[in-house]
């Protein structure tokens, strides 16, 4: 319901009964409220036009400033209306209600003005609202005066546009009768001021936002651009000056670099034919003959507001058709090595926000200058890397010909040679030994058969001065680039001359085979152009005569070490009867089902599938296997064909992967099946074993839900992991002997390990320990179980021949036999467990500062590290048991850390805690002594203090000084290798830029203290 108004709530008041006179006042004052009705009505409205007009103009306020001069005219009963706008120290027209032509055009003539010749508009800049009622009174200024009598009014009334305390412009109201504005008409004119207001605040808002978006927009396009051209800058400048000209509204933009004491352009936007010429003519030019080198060497951006005041820019401004310029420098490590210029047709300076986006497309161009630089210099030391891989592949490929030729020298021989040849850029080559008299040809590689029919008919004969008896006489190397222009050459010899013209030879290089400092053989290998051989190549080619001598030497000792091999393979007959009754107990892995049950429930989860099942191949079909998910199968097994997924991958072998199986035709029967079943997606994937498909694992979903190239994989992965599974049975027959081949492989991997510190480029020790360790890992851990397995048995059989009778010879042999075996087997398990120390090591140490470098909770990390150490320990030993204890601050917080490098030290200083516990324990036997293991964190402000604290043995001071030297220990063999201190050591301090220190008495307690400072140094050393 509405309220009454103020005059009808007067109204009431004052009517008054049957009195005429009362009726006619009524009338009146009705008349009055409609009339001021209508007048609110009128305001109301032309406001909303306004605020309609606003939303509908969100970035220009013109239209906004015209409605609002329509509409302060007509609702103050105005002559006329101008909205006028402060900018910098001028006065400009924005919006204005004509009058008559000559007067608007005069108008318009007026402005823009300095506000200093308008006193009266400075008075409104300062914030008040000025009215003259009668333009012609004398205190008006003439100004004014002049301007209305000009338009034709007597009276006017100036509102400023008032933003922040600060007015940006004003609304000005004319009548053409004098006399004051009345207050309610004032504020009127405020309201609609503050409209104004409003409209240029949105516009500028709305610009700002637009410019903004735009060189958000530039940026991103320039660096997709730099990500496309990682090593060429060229397109990146070309991006450049045609976004920095589009969004600075320019004529034309040029990037220009300083290159050797010039200004060099780089890139430009084009004009016209004439003017691009001129321009690329006018380039390279030296520095003393550019002036924007000077004018913007100290870093900052500059501006040339007209080009016809600069001469040294005239001509060119002329010919490109500009006439100002801004200029925007290149600058890297506080030099200048470029510039950025952008020209306008126009005089004058470019607003300020232009200059910062110049700036900004100027720091991208040095980015893409630096990016390019560095790709470029990655790209060279990668293509060395590369290089040097090579050889090292090489290398190894050779060393591995060595490991496997069984005394063979043949191979090794063509091996080397074939590799030589490769990376040395030789055509053919030959190898020869030396017995003491004569060279003897022991290996040729791509010979020109006319050449090599040659050699098969002569002896090698080298006589004085050739590159062979050269080598004799202890040159480390003979290169010869020109074996058509030799002494030799002309003087007729045979073997010269066959070498030049039957096999074209024109540059030689040969290496000797030095075995104990006497020649046992050289390589040779030759090229038919002249090209000398670079340093590298020549090492190179001395790197493969060292390992043509390792196998030369590694044949020798072979030869010696078969008659020991026949002897060991008599003893390992006595360990294979050991080994067929391990195959027995360990008949109960055979059933895979538990293992197939695990894969397809971690599938299930992991793949975000709704359910998973594995299908084996029997006979003609995939029989289920394993399932696990809400979806029924609803079939036993599945005929082996294209029509379903599971069909299409294991026949294929390739994984089989639909978005919608409900909408595929290309499986019938499979779409048959997930329209009754009601799944969607589907993925298949073969189960291979030796290539060769023995079964598939299949994920479904309900809904369209394709899955992820990473899923995909996923499940190849738990798809492997079946096969592995399945193939446990069949492997466990083959442990023995391949244990046999890792032994041997690993006793030749280790003797030329110490042959190759002799070579110049080896494989990273690292890579290669890594390598030998897991791949001898399991099969080691398959030799300890059983032969631990294998002694127990032994008691157990030696416990059911005690009832049994023997005569005495029999038991004394039953005895001796059963004790000798049980001998072998603890010195198996003896030595096994020393390799598998020896295992963990390596491993340890080739994983050495891996791992992510992130900020991390370093009590988590303390207590993480506590549970893996006490289960660690339990497996080892069951009876193990010590009481842990926690005092962890909650104020320790994070560091940045290598969170498994401290993972390693605490793991390390905590096992040497329960080695100390156990040893105090079992040396002493006391009574009430409980072992205790203390880890605690404290705040230290910049660092956080680790403390492990054990009540064990103590460290003794003469260990305590050495304690952290690589490769001291006090324990037994077999127990450790005196590697952990140190690595924990190089971790703490070297990596990390802490502390570690011990606090020790012997018989009490260690201690041990670490100190880690929160930010770590190695970001900051990396930088440098």
């Amino acid at each position: 319901m509405r309220r009454p108004s103020r005059h009808q709530a007067g109204l009431r008041m004052t009517t008054p009964s049957n009195d005429v006179a009362g009726i006619d006042e009524l009338k009146r004052q009705l008349q009055s409220a409609a009339a001021e009705n209508a007048r609110l009505h009128d305001r109301q409205n032309a406001s909303a036009e306004i605020l309609r007009t606003i939303a509908a103009f969100p970035s220009d306020a013109r239209p906004v400033f015209a409605a609002i001069a329509s509409s302060s005219k007509r609702l103050l009963g105005g002559f006329s209306a101008t909205v006028l706008q402060f900018i910098g120290d001028e006065l400009h027209l924005v919006a204005f209600t004509p009058t008559s032509p000559d007067a608007d055009e005069g108008l318009k003539a007026s402005f823009p003005r300095r506000i200093e010749d308008f006193p009266t508009f400075a008075l409104v800049r300062g914030g008040e609202t000025i009215q003259f009622p009668d333009s012609e009174a004398e205190h008006v200024p003439e100004l004014n005066r002049n301007l209305a009598r000009l338009r034709g009014f007597r009276s006017v009334l100036f509102m400023p546009l008032m933003n922040r305390g600060a007015a940006v412009g004003m609304i000005s109201v004319t009548r053409a009768e004098p006399g004051a504005f009345a207050p309610d008409l004032v504020q009127l004119l405020q309201t609609f001021a503050d409209q104004a207001v409003i409209a240029i605040e949105n516009a500028r808002l709305f610009n700002e936002t637009k410019e903004t978006l735009e060189r958000q927009t530039a940026t991103a396009d320039i660096l997709k651009v730099m990500a496309g051209s990682p090593s060429d800058v060229q397109p990146v400048f070309d991006a450049i000056a045609a976004n920095a000209n589009r969004l600075i509204g320019g004529f034309s933009t040029a990037v220009l670099r300083y290159l050797d004491g010039a200004a060099h352009l780089a890139a430009f936007t084009p004009t016209d034919p004439v003017g691009d010429r001129v321009l690329q003519s006018s380039f390279p030019v030296p520095f003393a003959r550019f002036p924007p080198y000077p004018l913007v060497a100290n870093g900052a951006a500059a501006q040339l507001p007209d080009t016809e005041l600069e001469p040294a820019a005239r001509d060119i401004a002329r010919a490109r058709g500009y006439r100002s310029m801004l200029f925007a420098p290149l600058m890297s490590e506080g030099e200048a090595i470029g510039v950025i210029i952008a020209t306008r047709r126009e005089t004058g300076a470019l607003g300020e926000h232009h200059v910062r986006l110049l700036q900004t497309f100027a720091d991208q161009a040095v980015i893409a200058i630096e990016n390019a630089r560095l790709f470029n210099e990655v790209q060279q030391r990668t293509n060395e890397l590369t290089e040097a891989l090579e050889q090292q592949t090489a290398t190894a490929e050779v060393l591995s010909v060595i490991s496997s030729s069984g005394g063979d020298l043949v191979p090794v021989f063509d091996a080397m040679l074939a590799k030589a040849m490769q990376l040395c850029g030789a055509n053919f080559g030959v190898l020869n030994t030396f017995d003491g008299k004569s060279f003897h040809s022991a290996a040729t590689y791509g010979l020109p058969p006319a050449y090599d029919e040659y050699r098969r008919m002569q002896p090698l004969e080298y006589g004085p001065g050739t590159a062979p008896a050269r080598l004799l006489l202890g040159e480390p190397y003979v290169e010869i680039d020109n074996l058509d222009d030799t002494a030799a050459y002309r003087s007729g010899d045979a073997n010269r001359r066959a070498l030049v013209d039957l096999g074209g030879a024109r540059c030689l290089l040969t290496v000797p085979l030095i075995k104990d400092d006497r020649v046992v053989g050289n390589v040779m290998i030759f090229r038919q152009e002249q090209r000398r051989f670079t340093d590298k190549q020549i090492r190179l080619l001395q790197q493969f005569a060292a390992q043509a001598v390792i196998a030369i030497e590694n044949t020798r000792l072979l030869r010696e070490l078969r008659g020991s091999t026949e002897e060991l393979t008599e003893a390992l007959r006595h360990q294979t009867g050991s080994a067929n009754i391990l195959k027995v107990i360990a008949s109960s892995p055979t059933d895979v089902g538990p293992a197939l049950k695990a894969i397809v429930e971690s599938a299930c989860e992991l793949c975000d599938a709704y359910d998973a099942a594995v299908a084996l191949k029997d006979g003609d079909s995939l029989r289920f296997s394993a399932h696990h998910g809400p979806i029924p199968i609803n079939l036993e097994k599945w005929p082996i064909n294209s029509n379903w997924t599971a069909g299409r991958a294991f026949v294929d072998r390739l994984p089989v992967h639909v978005a919608d199986l409900s909408e595929s035709d290309e499986f019938p029967e499979g779409r048959a099946h997930a329209l009754r079943m009601g799944h969607r997606s589907i993925l298949s994937v073969p189960l291979l074993q030796e290539n060769e498909s023995i079964g598939a694992i299949v994920l479904r979903r309900n809904e369209v839900h394709p899955f992820t190239d990473k899923q995909v994989a996923l499940l190849q992965t738990f798809a492997d992991q079946a096969v592995i599974a399945i193939g446990n049975v069949r492997l466990f027959e083959q442990v023995q002997a391949r244990t046999r081949e890792l032994a041997k492989s690993l006793d030749d991997l280790r003797a030329a390990q110490d042959r190759l510190v002799q070579t110049e480029k080896l494989a990273s020790l690292g890579q290669l320990t890594a390598g030998i360790a897991h791949e001898i890992k399991n099969p080691l851990n398959f030799v300890n179980n059983f032969a631990a397995v294998s002694a127990e048995l032994m008691d157990e059989l030696n416990r059911s021949l005690a009832d049994t009778k023997l005569t005495d010879t029999t038991r004394e042999e039953v005895d001796e036999l059963s004790g000798m075996l049980k001998g072998n087997l603890q010195k198996i398990v003896q030595h096994g467990r020393r390799a598998d120390s020896i295992v963990k090591n390596m491993l340890l140490h080739s994983r050495e500062g891996g791992g992510e470098h992130r900020l991390s909770d370093i009590n988590a990390l303390v207590e993480e590290s506590l549970n893996l150490a006490y289960h660690g320990a339990r497996a080892e030993k069951p009876l193990f048991d010590v009481t842990l204890k926690s005092e962890l601050d909650p104020a320790a917080g994070s560091a940045e850390v290598f969170p498994q490098e401290i993972s390693r030290v605490l793991l390390n200083l905590i096992s040497n805690g329960f080695y100390a516990v156990t040893k105090r324990q079992m040396g002493s036997g006391a009574a009430g002594y409980e072992p205790v293991v203390i880890a605690t964190t404290r705040d230290r402000g910049d660092s956080i203090e680790i403390r492990i604290r054990d009540n064990g043995t103590g460290i003794a001071d003469e260990v305590k000084e050495k304690m952290f030297n690589p490769f001291f220990t006090t324990k037994p063999a077999g127990e450790g290798t005196g590697l952990g201190l140190s690595m924990s050591h190089d971790i703490i301090v070297k990596q990390h830029g802490g502390t570690i220190d011990v606090t020790t008495e012997p018989g009490k307690f260690t201690e041990f203290t670490i100190l880690l400072p929160r930010k770590s140094s190695f970001a900051e050393n990396n930088k440098k």
